[in-house]
């Protein structure tokens, strides 16, 4: 895929910053305003498969696997059962403990743990949705070899 016009490219280009940033914005305020994680992971994924779209596959040197996308998935997975198992050592013996010190209600660190789950679960939800975006682009350029 070669990818499309020079305005479509330099739109998705400015499109897919503020689509970035944005989801950054969800995930990090996840515990204060509706979002979370997924929300913020998706967004960011937008923001990648906006930009693989606008500027062809070609541009990115696709593999014929997917590793580097499904690596990123598998640690921000295990970092966030990593937290969660510390929540039960570190505090009262119980799943997901909320082991950091809350700060006062409506700050941006007010919420203990909450938003380190939420950073970690959005960088797997994004990895994941471009692994998927990727295998079919894989799957479509084999296709048509």
């Amino acid at each position: 895929m070669k990818g499309m016009s020079l305005i479509v490219k330099k739109v998705a280009q400015l499109i897919a910053g503020l689509i970035f940033l944005y989801g950054i914005y969800i995930m990090v305020h996840g515990h204060l305003t509706p979002g979370g994680g997924f929300a913020g992971g998706a967004l960011i994924a937008g923001s990648y498969i906006l930009a693989i779209l606008a500027y062809g596959s070609d541009t990115i040197k696709l593999k014929k696997e997917e590793t580097g996308t499904s690596l990123t998935e598998s640690i921000s997975i295990f970092i966030a059962l990593m937290l969660a198992v510390a929540g039960f050592f570190i505090g009262t013996k119980v799943f997901f403990n909320n082991y950091l010190p809350s700060g006062k209600i409506g700050e941006l660190i007010s919420a203990g743990v909450i938003p380190l789950y939420n950073i970690f679960i959005g960088i797997e939800v994004a990895a994941a949705l471009i692994t998927i975006f990727l295998a079919l682009i894989i799957y479509k350029e084999e296709i048509e070899e």
